[in-house]
């Protein structure tokens, strides 16, 4: 085996030295407070339909282009009321195709300063400028569009519905009108919120109905919805600008029909909304569970200026330092609790946190009891 480099081994020492070097770690058996498998829906069984094969053949524009993704993208664009819907295999393929594709030389970006690494490394390999805005800070973005309301070319102003690394939300009302103002274009990335908000897990762009006033929405199945996969929602000039310039769509083998089968029945499952179907049920659960952790919070006196406010499923405790944040983390850990520390540089430097993911499968004890650990 030839040696590796030595500029790359500098790299893997600084990062263990800021004790910032990541691991490959195992949930085992703990309560799980760190998947983005908000409804469960991961531990569904899917009954595999007769005929439905497991491998994919090639890309999309070659052999891989199977009838069940024709059917997927009718039903997704009809469900999420738009006019055309393309599925990519990842929702970090989605933004790095978007991104580096959409905005041309002469364009310019502008984007949450929180935004998803996958937007930022999809703005870095576009030919567009780019500057960021504080985070959802409106009158920042403001300013930042009065900088360049005359410049010649296009304006994209970039967003999530639900951050990440915060689970809190931007005033998506105002932002719409406001980029409207400035003949922006909005693109609003729904990872975090569909399957969470919206009367049929629609995302909360849909529950504001505003979706025919936004440029184009990213999706992924991989949080909620528990299987593999994204779409871009826009227009049908944006569908087939995306197959056609997108390199992450054209060179890449599809998913298999199988796979699209899977996001196909979590789908039905979300559009049979009756009550008491397995849907509601498990999103008024988490609803709750997500009312429950905040007045917990509250009673224990956690809500004060290290909490991250927010009305989702991520909720965020602030512990700066990485050598702090991993040691609490590792205390709920032996406790039983798959909990994981966030670290800088994925968050900035004294930004540092512990990240609780909540489910629909998490009960009120095990919440008590985990931020019970976390004062202890």
């Amino acid at each position: 085996m030839t040696a590796f480099p030595e500029n790359l081994i500098a790299k893997i020492l600084k990062r263990k030295q800021e004790n910032a070097l990541r691991s490959l770690g195992s949930n085992y058996a703990k309560v799980d407070f760190s998947s983005n498998d908000y409804l469960g829906f991961s531990k569904t069984r899917f009954q595999q339909h007769a005929g439905v094969s497991d491998g994919s053949t090639g890309s999309r524009l070659l052999t891989g282009n199977h009838q069940y993704f024709h059917n997927l993208e009718r039903f997704l664009s009809e469900f999420h009321k738009v006019e055309a819907a393309l599925v990519f295999n990842s929702g970090y393929d989605a933004n790095l195709g978007f991104f580096s594709s959409v905005p041309q030389r002469g364009d310019i970006v502008i984007y949450d300063a929180f935004s998803h690494a996958s937007i930022r490394d999809g703005i870095q390999l576009s030919n567009a400028k780019s500057y960021k805005f504080k985070h959802n800070d409106l009158e920042d973005l403001k300013k930042v569009l009065n900088t360049h309301k005359s410049h010649l070319g296009n304006l994209y102003v970039v967003t999530e519905s639900v951050f990440s690394m915060d689970g809190d939300t931007p005033d998506l009302q105002a932002m719409v009108e406001l980029t409207e103002r400035y003949d922006a274009y909005l693109v609003i990335d729904e990872a975090h919120s569909v399957g969470v908000f919206g009367e049929k897990g629609e995302g909360l762009v849909q529950r504001l109905n505003l979706q025919h006033r936004v440029f184009a929405r990213i999706i992924t199945f991989g949080k909620a919805l528990g299987c593999h996969g994204s779409a871009i929602l826009g227009s049908e000039f944006l569908k087939v600008y995306l197959y056609n310039f997108a390199r992450s769509f054209i060179f890449t083998t599809a998913l298999s029909p199988h796979s699209i089968k899977v996001i196909e029945n979590r789908y039905n499952m979300l559009n049979h909304h009756s009550p008491d179907s397995f849907y509601q049920q498990q999103r008024a659960q988490l609803l709750r569970n997500i009312k429950f952790f905040k007045a917990t919070l509250n009673s224990l006196g956690l809500d004060k200026e290290n909490y991250v406010p927010s009305d989702s499923a991520i909720q965020c405790i602030l512990v700066p330092g990485n050598e702090n944040v991993k040691t609490v983390a590792g205390t709920l850990q032996s406790a039983g609790f798959d909990v994981r520390p966030i670290l800088s540089p994925t968050v900035p430097k004294d930004h540092e946190r512990i990240r609780f993911c909540l489910h629909s499968f998490n009960t009120f004890d095990q919440i008590t009891d985990v931020l019970k650990h976390l004062i202890h």
